[in-house]
């Protein structure tokens, strides 16, 4: 039996399970609210900053509900922006940046203009060039962007 794959509208995707615990282990976890790089935001659980304190406390559950939470916001917002259809990989990996580097950004970026045109292939190579904090490539932001880099060509 041949089983053919076709892109789907974004409105009927929603992230996969794999995807999700791929956020999970990017972010890592915190029990205590931190300051990830010099001049971010506080930070806590799974990349939560959301009303975030330094001094705020959680737990794993309470942060990975949070962490649920927060990437239904991010599916919303790339909803609203993207409007071509996406394989369930792709959009998995849209999800996974966009919580990363934010809504605002994801939906102004180059990536989504390309994306719109149909240029799929160029889209993925774009999340390739969020590996910087001002303009210094940082080690784990290279290695997560190699990951969904792939992830959004399939692999």
């Amino acid at each position: 039996m041949i089983v053919s794959i076709q892109r789907t509208s974004v409105a009927a995707l929603s992230i996969s399970a794999a995807a999700f615990v791929g956020i999970l282990t990017y972010e890592g976890y915190k029990e205590n609210a931190y300051i990830p790089v010099s001049g971010d935001v506080p930070t806590i659980g799974f990349g939560t900053t959301d009303g975030v304190k330094v001094g705020d406390r959680t737990n794993p559950v309470a942060a990975a509900n949070k962490a649920l939470v927060d990437v239904a916001e991010f599916e919303g917002s790339i909803k609203q922006c993207v409007r071509v259809p996406l394989y369930q990989y792709e959009y998995d990996a849209y999800v996974s940046l966009s919580y990363n580097i934010g809504s605002g950004a994801f939906c102004r970026s180059t990536l989504v203009k390309k994306l719109n045109k149909e240029d799929y292939s160029g889209a993925c190579y774009e999340i390739l060039k969020w590996n910087k904090m001002g303009n210094v490539a940082l080690p784990g932001l290279t290695k997560r962007r190699q990951g969904e880099f792939v992830k959004c060509f399939g692999g």
